[in-house]
C-alpha cells in the first residue's frame, strides 16, 4: 500500500484487500463513544479499527462459507473494546489483582536523558545487569546515571537484553530502523495458488464461525496470545506451545490463557521438535511471535512452513518490523513506544508543577524538555500496540481462511512498530477531551491457580456476547496433540 495513501485507523481493514476480493464494511459493527482514553493519540481508533479489521474477515470468511448472514453477525462496543485492551488489568486470582511490571522494568533517567528497560522475564533481567556491568539491581539507577541513553540501548541489546532509550517521533524516523519501518505495511500478505486446495474443516458446533479450525500458537506475551484466545473463543481448536526453560509469566497466562490448551515442547530435543512441525503440518493456521532466526534452526519460520505445508495459514509478528538493522531483533509494547516517540509524545510535567502534563500531539515540548529535571516520559494509557497487532494476526489469520476456499494460500508479517506507525500518522478526533468512564462488565470462573475474575472477549455475535467456553488452564498441563475434530 502506499505510504502517501494510508487507510484512517477506523479503516485499517483496507489492509486485507490483497487477500478478500473485496474487504467487507459491515454496518453497525460498533456502538459507543469514539473516544474515552484521550490523550496525545488516537488510542481509541486503533483499538477500533483493528477489532474493525477482524470483523470484516469474519464477514468474509461467512461468506466464503456460504452464510446467508454475512457482515452482519459480529459487533463490538466501546466498553468491550476498552476492557479487552486492558484486560490484565481487569484479571483478579481470587481478588488479588496482576502484577504487571518487575522492578527493574520501566522509565530510568540517564546522563542524557531517558531509557526503557524491560526485565520482566528473568533471563532478560539477567542479561540486563551483565551488560551494565552489575551483580545487584541496587547499583542500576546510579550506574544508568554514569552512561547515555543511546550508549545503554546498544549495550543491553547487543547483551541480548531489551531496552531503548527514549526518542522523539523525528529522532526515530531518522534512524536507520525508523526509515527501514516506515515503509512497511500494517499487515503484509504473501499469497499463493495452493497445488492441492483443501476445503475449510467446519464442525458447526455452537454455531461458531472458527469450529473445527486448528490453530498452533508459537507467540508469547501479549500480542499473539491475545488473538489467540480471540480465535478460540470463536471456535477454533488452539494449542499453544512453549519452551519449558524459559516459561511464561503466570499472570500473562492466566489474562490470554483463556479458550486454548497449553503444552511444552523443548525444540533442542529432536523429537520434540519434530513432534512440533507435525502439529504445524495438522494445522490449519500456525502463528509465530519468536524471531525468526531462532524459528528457522529448527524448520518452524515462515519459509519453510510455507514450504513444507502449502495449505497453512502463517501468520508472524515481530517487534521492529521485517526489514532493516533491528529486523528479528528483540522488543516489548512498552520498548517500541519508547523509541518511536509515544513515549515522548505521552510524557510530560508531573501534575502540581503549573505546566501541561503531556505533549501537544505530534509536537515537541515548547516549555520543558526531556532533560529537564521534573520532565518524564509517559506511555499509552494501555498496551495498544500489542493488542492492537493481536486483532491484526487474528483478522489477517481469518482472512486467510477465508480465501482459502479459492485455493489460495498464504502469509501475513506484521510488527509491533507498523502498528506504532499507523498510531503516530493518525489525526486525533478532539484532541482537548477528557476521559471517559465506560462500565466494564466481569465475568468469574474457578481454575486451576483459584477463582479468576475477567472481561469477555471483545465481539458479539448475533446479538449475543461472545464468551470464553473455559478459563486458562494448568500452564503446560496439554500433551502435544489436537482435540478431536468432528
Amino acid at each position: 500500500m502506499d505510504s502517501d495513501r494510508q487507510p484512517g485507523l477506523l479503516d485499517l481493514r483496507s489492509y486485507l484487500a490483497p487477500a478478500l476480493e473485496t474487504v467487507p464494511a459491515p454496518d453497525g459493527w460498533w456502538s459507543g463513544p469514539r473516544r474515552w482514553w484521550a490523550g496525545a493519540l488516537d488510542a481509541e481508533g486503533l483499538a477500533l479499527g483493528s477489532i474493525g479489521a477482524l470483523v470484516s474477515a469474519l464477514a468474509a470468511l461467512d461468506s466464503a462459507q456460504g452464510d446467508a448472514a454475512s457482515g452482519s453477525r459480529v459487533a463490538t462496543s466501546s466498553a468491550l473494546v476498552a476492557a479487552s485492551f486492558d484486560s490484565i488489568r481487569h484479571l483478579r486470582v481470587d481478588g488479588n489483582s496482576a502484577d504487571i511490571w518487575a522492578p527493574m522494568s520501566g522509565f530510568r533517567r540517564t546522563r542524557d536523558g531517558w531509557v526503557r528497560l524491560h526485565a520482566n522475564y528473568p533471563h532478560h533481567a539477567e542479561r540486563l545487569l551483565a551488560a551494565m556491568g552489575m551483580t545487584s539491581a541496587d547499583q542500576l539507577d546510579a550506574a544508568l546515571l554514569e552512561r547515555d541513553a543511546l550508549e545503554i540501548e546498544d549495550a543491553v541489546r547487543s547483551g541480548g537484553g531489551v531496552a531503548a532509550a527514549v526518542r522523539t517521533p523525528d529522532e526515530w524516523a531518522a534512524t536507520p530502523m525508523g526509515l527501514a519501518a516506515a515503509g512497511e505495511p500494517w499487515v503484509g500478505l504473501a499469497l499463493d495458488e495452493a497445488p492441492s486446495p483443501r476445503p475449510l474443516p467446519h464442525d458447526g458446533v455452537g454455531g461458531l464461525p472458527l469450529s473445527g479450525i486448528r490453530v498452533l500458537d508459537l507467540t508469547r506475551v501479549i500480542a499473539g496470545p491475545s488473538a489467540t484466545r480471540l480465535l478460540g473463543a470463536l471456535g477454533a481448536d488452539v494449542l499453544r506451545v512453549d519452551p519449558p526453560q524459559h516459561p511464561e509469566l503466570l499472570d500473562a497466562h492466566l489474562d490470554t490463557g483463556f479458550a486454548k490448551r497449553s503444552a511444552v515442547a523443548d525444540l533442542r530435543n529432536p523429537e520434540q521438535a519434530a513432534r512440533v512441525r507435525t502439529l504445524a503440518g495438522e494445522a490449519d493456521v500456525v502463528l509465530l511471535g519468536y524471531r525468526q532466526a531462532s524459528l528457522a534452526r529448527y524448520g518452524l519460520d515462515i519459509d519453510s512452513l510455507r514450504e513444507a505445508f502449502p495449505h497453512l495459514a502463517v501468520v508472524a509478528l515481530s517487534a521492529w518490523g521485517w526489514t532493516g538493522p533491528w529486523a528479528d531483533g528483540r522488543g516489548f509494547d512498552s520498548i517500541v513506544q519508547a523509541a518511536c516517540g509515544i513515549a515522548h509524545l505521552y510524557g510530560g510535567l508531573p501534575a502540581g508543577t503549573g505546566a501541561s502534563s503531556t505533549v501537544p500531539p505530534g509536537r515537541a515540548p515548547s516549555g520543558p524538555s526531556t532533560r529537564d529535571a521534573a520532565w518524564r516520559p509517559g506511555a499509552l494509557p494501555v498496551q495498544a500496540l500489542d493488542h492492537a497487532t493481536g486483532m491484526a494476526v487474528a483478522a489477517s489469520a481469518v482472512a486467510l481462511l477465508a480465501v482459502r476456499s479459492r485455493g489460495v494460500t498464504g502469509s501475513a508479517r506484521l510488527s509491533l512498530i507498523a502498528t506504532a506507525n499507523e498510531l503516530l500518522r493518525a489525526s486525533v478526533p478532539d484532541p482537548s477531551g477528557g476521559p471517559v468512564a465506560l462500565v466494564v462488565e466481569t465475568r468469574h470462573a474457578d481454575s486451576a491457580y483459584g477463582r479468576l475474575d475477567f472481561v469477555p472477549p471483545p465481539l458479539i455475535l448475533d446479538g449475543t456476547q461472545l464468551e470464553y467456553p473455559h478459563p486458562s488452564e494448568r500452564y503446560g498441563s496439554a500433551p502435544l496433540g489436537w482435540s478431536h475434530r468432528g
